[in-house]
Formats: structure tokens, sequence, C-alpha cells
């Protein structure tokens, strides 16, 4: 898993302006701000920035005694991407490569993550990966496993980002394809009220990992995903919090779709901030 220094500061400048946002007396801030910092003293291993985040938005929801904080958000992510849907649809069908086009929508939907920044401009972002190479580009390889495999198992990420997601995987056009969802609410990450809001369902079948982090750590998932996982014949992954988890398993049959929107990521990967990727996890980096 992902352990890097850096993601304190990151995770403290995200949870500052979390903390401003809550209606508590200035004391139950100072409570909730010491809980915090300790929940980053882990000892002389360091931290799994998986698990961590995971534990610091648990903590977010106790103290503000919301259990899905980021509910009307996701709504919100989720109608806008279904109004530009159409267009997206026709842009895929017209496109020489539909299965290029949609594989870059869907990369370009991972810019919708509140967990990181709540500024970006999905347009802008659609409009640079459609005219961007890929810094790691294995999307042939991807395209040859999609048609050869017998289960694919979709590993979703955030609320909006799934529409983009579901309209490639129509252009797959694969018969069992599985997409895979949090266990419970956990910042923007789509949950299986998010999937079926977006009829997901017509095109995949939906699993919930039963876990609630925003990622996909195996040993807390249950045992019905880990079955599938086991079974499928190639696990996409998308986006930077199932990466951070997944990145390290010597699996063969993961294939990693994302923006990288942190120096952390961009170095673990041997790209740069702001890339996009498409990588197998057999290369060597």
């Amino acid at each position: 898993m992902i352990s890097d220094y850096r993601c304190f500061f990151c995770f403290a400048r995200v949870f500052e302006k979390m903390t401003e946002k809550l209606d508590l007396p200035v004391k139950e801030k100072e409570q909730l701000t010491s809980e915090m910092f300790g929940l980053f003293n882990t000892g002389k291993n360091g931290f799994s920035v998986p698990e961590l985040s995971r534990n610091l938005h648990a903590l977010f929801k106790k103290y503000s005694g919301d259990t899905d904080p980021y509910k009307l958000i996701k709504r919100q992510s989720n109608d806008q991407v279904l109004t530009m849907y159409a267009s997206l649809k026709k842009m895929t069908t017209d496109a020489d490569n539909p299965f290029d086009t949609a594989l870059r929508l869907a990369i370009a939907g991972n810019i919708i993550d509140y967990g990181i920044s709540d500024n970006f401009d999905l347009v802008d972002t659609i409009e640079k990966v459609l005219s961007t190479d890929f810094a790691i580009d294995h999307a042939a390889e991807l395209k040859q496993a999609v048609s050869k495999a017998k289960t694919v198992l979709y590993l979703g990420d955030n609320a909006g980002e799934i529409v983009f997601d579901k309209l490639l995987i129509e252009t797959m056009m694969h018969p069992n394809i599985w997409f895979a969802v949090r266990g419970a609410p956990v910042i923007n990450d789509v949950t299986i009220e998010d999937a079926r809001y977006i009829h997901m369902d017509d095109v995949a079948d939906i699993i919930e990992n039963g876990y609630d982090a925003p990622s996909t750590i195996l040993e807390h998932c249950s045992k019905e995903f880990n079955d599938l996982y086991a079974q499928a014949d190639i696990i996409i992954s998308k986006g930077q919090g199932n990466l951070e988890a997944l990145i390290e398993k010597t699996n063969k049959r993961i294939f990693f779709l994302l923006m990288v929107k942190c120096d952390v990521i961009a170095d673990a990967l041997g790209v740069s901030k702001g890339d996009f990727v498409v990588a197998d996890n057999k290369s060597e980096r």
C-alpha cells in the first residue's frame, strides 16, 4: 500500500477545510483535531494511506453526526454527468476508435474527486484527455485482455465518474462484467445507491466490497467480494484510491486507469502529476 510522509500534509489540509465547515464549538473542534493527529501516530512502520483515509473520514462522520456528508455532492455529480451522457455517447459511437474514446472519457471522469480537491474543470479535462498521449499506455493490452476474459471486475471510484465508467463498460460489450462499489458511504466514493441511480445495473452486475474505505483493501473486504476478485480474469482498478491499496499486489490481472493527481502517485508510477495512465500491473516501474 502507498505510505508517504507527504500524505500527512495533504490530509491535514483537507481536514482543516472540512473541520471549518462543522457547526461545532471550538473545544469540540480542538478535540476532533487532537484525535485526528492521534491517528497518524501509528508507530515505526508508518501508516497505510487507504486505511488512514478511511479512519479519518469515520472520525469526521462521528463528530458531524452525518453518516453520508457527501450525499448531496454525489447526487449533483451524477446529475451533472448524466446531462452530458447523450453527447458523450454520440462522441464515442462516432469515433474511429470507440474503445479508445470511451477509455479516455472514463479517465477524464477521474478528476471528480472531492477527497483531493473540490476545484476542478471537468470540461477542460475531457478536452485535454482526448488530445493527450497516455503517460503509460497499455490500452491495447487492456482491450485484448477484455476480449479474452470470461469475467471482468471493474473497481469503481467516485460518483459522477461512474457515468463515464458506464459508457466504457457499454463500449466493451462484455457479457460478464461486475462493477464494485464501496460497502458504505465514504467521501464521494460510489455506493450501491449511486450505481443504481445512474442505472449501472443495466450494463453490469453490481457488488459491494463490504468495507467503507475509499479504496479496495482486500483484507477488510467481504468473502463474497474476495471470491469474485480471485476468480476474475482481469481487474480494472479505477482511480488513485484503488491504486493506493493494490499497486504492490503481485497480481498481473490488474489494469490501473487514472488521472495522476498528486506527486506521491506520480512518483510511484514514474510519471508526472496531471498525466493520464492506463497501466497493467506487469511492467517494472
